[in-house]
């Protein structure tokens, strides 16, 4: 396994965090909306691995390269817009490092 920043690893634990809140309340009873929760932190894991910006990213929303696919942006967000206000009482440090990378400046786009 290649170096993984504290950061990342910090980040893949807010995702599944959030997407664990997000199936837990909405996914009780169907194991196909399950295994989509899978795919998606799956697939959120994948991104951050490959996240050139490494250990300075940015918070997602705030980044200049839109890494996610259309459809898989838009259940993150989903995930993301129910699961953030919860966070805070689930998992304070992650929800506070959180707000805490959204006041990291903004990386410029490379325009080469």
């Amino acid at each position: 396994m290649p170096f993984e920043s504290r950061r990342i690893r910090r980040e893949k634990r807010t995702v599944e965090a959030m997407i664990r809140i997000y199936c837990r309340d909405h996914h009780q009873s169907s194991p196909n909306n399950e295994s989509q929760c899978s795919e998606l932190l799956e697939y959120a894991f994948c991104r951050l691995d490959r996240c050139p910006f490494g250990s300075e990213k940015p918070t997602c929303v705030d980044c200049p390269i839109h890494c996610y696919r259309k459809d898989m942006k838009q259940r993150i967000h989903e995930v993301m817009r129910y699961a953030g206000p919860r966070m805070i009482w689930r998992h304070p440090y992650l929800a506070l490092m959180h707000l805490v990378d959204k006041l990291r400046k903004r990386p410029a786009e490379d325009k080469s």
